[in-house]
């Protein structure tokens, strides 16, 4: 299992485009994606689940992999955050 935490930057938070991307992005690997923030939890390779989260600007998300390819998508999902959101 692979974890990271990261505070959102963008000033719109998790939006509809940025989230659409993200689940794009989390649903080219083979392992689950689970994202938590403010109490809630979502399905990383869901839409409606990752837009439930309501983060919002300078709210803080922990994303957690696990599966076969956990390192290669952590290390990408990290990424993927850092440049979009």
């Amino acid at each position: 299992m692979k974890k990271f935490t990261y505070i959102i930057k963008d000033e719109t938070g998790i939006h509809a485009r940025p989230a659409g991307l993200l689940v794009k992005a989390a649903e080219k690997f083979s392992s689950s994606v689970k994202l938590e923030c403010g109490g809630k939890s979502a399905d990383g390779k869901k839409l409606f689940s990752v837009m439930s989260l309501g983060a919002k600007c300078g709210a803080e998300v922990t994303v957690t992999v696990e599966g076969a390819d956990e390192e290669e998508a952590a290390a990408a999902l990290e990424r993927f955050f850092g440049q979009n959101l």
